[in-house]
């Protein structure tokens, strides 16, 4: 595996650090390549993972580290040769521009070792989330929903602590569940029990946590096993842990201290070990401070806590989560959408997030038949606009502000055009999962114009767009 070293805002005469820093790492085992000076990924034609040498925190660094992060989805490290033994400024802005990471280069080895050490764990991670058991049940190439999917793998596969689960109603709470246990490396691991506290008659919860011996109560007629004991050795998954009564939650704390418990109508204490998962779509904090969710509770089950976002802040997954429950539904042939049902599904407001997408598309699959693509007539009526909805003016204030901002930096207008051409051929691809053919139409190419220009953006160089290539795209149209 290769990195890059990228330099940025160097005192004059520091490149002897650069060079310092390429022969220990080297030397620490980093396969490095140089770039050179390179001040936008686009201009380098190259990608992550890699460090960024940088002497100062400037504004025109966070713009940077966004850009050869490509907003947090490469593995970069921000290397620093600031003097000095405290915090590295612009430490935190820099993790939000989309650095995994923000040390301070001193020309020691040790340094080396904890950049190796960082690459060779995210390396794990992220194998862990191209996966097929990973990949192909959480769905979404978002920035937001992959810094997601490497908390959970990360928690799962790397660590045993308890793990906290927020998010809304929709937004796939248990399928994360499902995945830390999925990932779980206990040779010997035991059964992932899910228990709703949402749907807990009250009467019965103790029977429910702890079961219960024959006799406890009127009904009980057999000996019976509760959720602790059926997670010995597994994964306890708390669903909707927010519901829980005061009373229950004094009970399930000492559970999750001593690891002991008593089956209702019993004396005979039994030891239980489990990973335990908790989820809620409250919030719990919030709880904390009215006195409705034990504190110590809360600071137990929230060794680890991951907000799962909602759809309308993962807007970019609305596409290919649609694909993958509609083949998921109906197979690998699954129909494709067309533009206008592509507008509804982009403009649409998902209350329910995923699974109400989920619902929209399986109403759409039922009512399609033929070969074509599923068309504005397969969208149930309930579902359609009142009328045509304006599309959004895509040019409008976010457009011109990334304009500013690269205006600012000086960059010239050929580099940013080909930036635009470049994020536009990413998303087309990530929404059309990597399909070429599918990636070229929407995008109005030939197969092998989109295929030229992918292999050009790796190495900075210019493919000009002709109208020969615009009438080539029209004309595979047609032939498909």
């Amino acid at each position: 595996m290769r990195f890059h070293l990228w330099c940025h805002a160097l005192d004059p005469g520091a490149d002897g650090q650069a060079d310092a820093l390429t022969d220990a790492l080297r030397s620490s085992g980093v396969s490095i390549d140089r770039p050179g000076r390179a001040y936008h990924a686009a201009q380098s034609g190259i990608d992550g993972p890699g460090v960024v040498l940088f002497g100062s925190a400037m504004p025109t660094l966070e713009e940077f580290i966004d850009d050869v992060s490509r907003a947090g989805r490469e593995r970069v490290i921000a290397l620093g040769i600031e003097a000095g033994s405290g915090p590295l400024a612009g430490a935190w802005r820099l993790l939000r521009a989309g650095a995994s990471d923000v040390l301070r280069w001193r020309g020691s080895t040790d340094t080396c070792r904890d950049v190796k050490a960082r690459f060779n764990r995210w390396h794990e991670v992220d194998e862990l989330v191209r996966s097929p058991r990973v990949s192909q049940n959480l769905v979404g190439r978002s920035t937001s929903w992959t810094r997601v999917l490497r908390q959970l793998v990360e928690v799962a596969a790397f660590g045993n602590s308890s793990v906290l689960l927020l998010g809304e109603t929709g937004t796939g709470k248990e399928l994360a569940a499902r995945l830390i246990h999925t990932l779980d490396p206990r040779p010997d691991r035991g059964e992932l029990v899910i228990l709703d506290c949402g749907n807990i008659v009250p009467g019965l919860s103790g029977s429910e946590f702890f079961g219960h011996e024959r006799g406890a109560f009127t009904g009980a007629v057999g000996v019976r096993q509760g959720a602790f004991e059926l997670a010995d050795g597994g994964t306890l998954f708390l669903d909707e842990v927010g519901e829980l009564p005061l009373d229950l939650q004094a009970q399930l704390l000492r559970v999750v201290q001593e690891r002991k418990f008593k089956r209702v109508g019993g004396n005979t204490w039994y030891d239980t070990r489990f990973r335990l998962i908790c989820a809620t779509h409250r919030e719990l904090a919030e709880r904390v401070s009215r006195g409705e969710f034990r504190s110590d509770l809360y600071y137990r089950i929230a060794s680890v806590s991951c907000r799962l976002p909602a759809l309308n802040e993962r807007c970019e997954d609305i596409l290919p989560l649609a694909s993958h429950f509609l083949k998921d539904g109906v197979g690998d042939d699954a129909p494709e959408f067309d533009p206008a049902v592509r507008e509804l599904l982009m403009g649409r407001s998902y209350p329910g997030n995923v699974r109400d997408l989920q619902q929209l598309v399986m109403r759409m699959a039922s009512r399609h038949v033929g070969g074509g693509p599923i068309t504005a007539g397969d969208v149930p009526l309930d579902e359609r606009p009142c009328e045509d909805a304006p599309i959004p003016d895509w040019r409008g204030d976010g457009f011109r502000h990334a304009i500013r901002l690269a205006l600012a930096g000086g960059v010239p207008l050929e580099e940013i055009g080909r930036a635009a051409k470049a994020v536009a051929i990413d998303v087309a691809l990530g929404e059309e999962e990597g399909n070429i053919h599918r990636a070229a139409r929407r995008l109005g190419v030939t197969d092998r114009a989109l295929q030229m220009r992918r292999a050009a953006g790796r190495h900075g160089l210019l493919v000009p767009d002709t109208e020969a290539e615009r009438r080539s795209s029209s004309h595979d149209e047609a032939r498909a």
